[in-house]
């Protein structure tokens, strides 16, 4: 009898594991439809709900238009500039010992935990015409609140932590050995770089530079104090989505937030293929 039972229990334990395995596949597949995929739907749903003609008209508007550039533009001057800080803040606490390397750690994870539209406000006192440095950046005619700079510097605080936190958790597994011996064997620091260290991290560089990217395009908090959402000069592609809405432009909110949600697919499809390419 119990040696019935003792055969008997581990069928019943695999069919236990299985019932839960379909369990917590149902119910992530479910809360996944619902949450992510129904939403999704229904912007391009009501993006396209007065036909293609009329999407169209609405993406090509020349406000929309400005919008999309002023985004990209933004995007293209923040990601090489944050994965060049990201690449160097990482070097520098993985591959050196100096005082104070976890306060560093921390200052470049402050932006993870910091409301942007505090980071906003921030640079709105700093950089504004009443702000510390305003007086002497108005008396040399220079703008950075509500123009450009302003929209880049924000976005770079916000976006700032993401190539970092992706490199360094590679490079403090690396260690030093390898550079260590390129050096020996005569290798310059540009060399050592370039040869060594770059393509072991390229894969955990990209991933984090698509994130970045990610992050850069649907920011909207930061941007919406220092940009002063001037329609057609200085609001991006999020921030024109908002105009649309409180103008009751509802289809034409739709097809620009159609546009993010296609620059963010593209960036989850890219994630995963990198994440695909660094397991294989």
């Amino acid at each position: 009898m119990s040696t019935v039972a003792l055969n008997h229990l581990p069928s019943q334990s695999r069919l236990q594991s299985r019932h839960g395995q379909r369990v917590l596949i149902g119910l992530a597949v479910g809360l996944t439809l619902l949450f992510i995929v129904a939403p999704m739907a229904y912007i391009f749903a009501r993006a396209f709900s007065r036909g293609w003609d009329v999407y169209v008209a609405n993406i090509l508007h020349p406000v929309t238009l400005h919008a999309i550039w002023l985004t990209t533009i933004t995007a293209i001057i923040v990601v090489p500039i944050n994965v060049a800080f990201g690449i160097a803040a990482a070097w520098a606490v993985a591959k050196h010992r100096f005082p104070g390397r976890g306060i560093l750690v921390t200052i470049i994870e402050i932006p993870f935990s910091i409301s942007p539209i505090i980071a906003g406000v921030c640079y709105l006192f700093l950089y504004g015409r009443q702000g510390l440095l305003g007086p002497w950046l108005q008396a040399n005619d220079l703008q950075v609140i509500f123009a450009l700079p302003g929209i880049v510097l924000v976005t770079m605080f916000v976006t700032a932590p993401f190539v970092a936190r992706e490199v360094l958790p590679l490079m403090q597994a690396q260690g030093t050995e390898q550079e260590q011996a390129a050096v020996t064997l005569g290798a310059s620091g540009w060399q050592v770089f370039r040869r060594v260290t770059l393509p072991n991290i390229k894969w955990a560089l990209l991933y984090g530079a698509v994130l970045c990217t990610a992050r850069a395009v649907g920011e909207f908090g930061g941007v919406a104090v220092v940009s002063g959402n001037i329609r057609g000069q200085t609001n991006t592609l999020p921030l024109h989505v908002e105009l649309l809405f409180n103008d009751l432009n509802a289809v034409g909110a739709f097809a620009a937030a159609s546009t993010l949600t296609l620059i963010a697919i593209v960036a989850l499809v890219v994630k995963a293929l990198l994440e695909s390419r660094k397991s294989g």
